[in-house]
């Protein structure tokens, strides 16, 4: 398992050198996306990552610095696959799964890119957006993904879907937790047994106190 890590500002004004939250992991020959702030298309191309074995993308919340940079990596995995050489990798036929806490949020965003995807009508690659809950989300060959939400979006009303998740990876027989924002440090307490890494966006709280609540 490699983990590339685009961005690591949180939703801020633009700040030098940084961009809002995304990273990647490489595992088993596919590539999955955890968030997609602005940027992370470009940064990821131009670090050499092969954006056509994208296997899945997971959006932990619908705030726009998680998904400003998701209509550019739609459009650009359909620019890429048409021009890719047919004896590599390529998307076509291939489904990439797309798990993301509200579903209006990718229909939104597939109308905004309409105007671009009739040049690449013959790539034939399957998006299969799903609005996902807490636990195993995806376990694909050795790579597990659970969910849990938090409370940085606040509570749903009756009947509502929860928006803001957290994340347990699982892989290689190591683990770690990523969290977007969270209502509080506390919000990741039942990810967080025997995990090797955490990835915490700290735009809410200071830095210290969650090292002092972890500890």
């Amino acid at each position: 398992m490699k983990i590339t890590i685009l961005g690591s500002c949180a939703g801020t004004e633009p700040m030098p050198g940084r961009h809002h939250s995304s990273f990647t992991i490489e595992h088993n020959d596919s590539l999955f996306w955890i968030d997609a702030g602005e940027g992370c298309t470009y940064t990821a191309h131009l670090r050499g990552i092969d954006l056509l074995s994208t296997r899945a993308i997971f959006i932990s919340h619908p705030h726009i610095d998680h998904i400003e940079g998701l209509p550019h990596l739609i459009s650009i995995l359909e620019k890429l696959n048409s021009r890719a050489d047919p004896t590599s990798t390529v998307l076509t036929g291939k489904t990439i799964d797309v798990y993301i806490p509200e579903l209006e949020v990718w229909e939104a965003i597939m109308k905004m890119n309409k105007y671009t995807f009739p040049a690449y009508d013959n790539n034939n690659i399957e998006y299969k957006p799903t609005c996902y809950k807490d636990g195993i989300i995806f376990d694909e060959k050795g790579l597990k993904i659970t969910a849990l939400h938090n409370f940085h979006m606040g509570k749903p009303q009756k009947g509502e879907p929860w928006l803001s998740y957290s994340y347990r990876i699982e892989a290689d027989g190591k683990c770690f937790v990523y969290s977007g924002d969270l209502g509080g440090p506390e919000d990741v307490d039942p990810l967080f047994d025997s995990c090797d890494l955490l990835f915490m966006e700290a735009g809410h709280f200071q830095v210290d106190k969650v090292c002092r609540y972890l500890k």
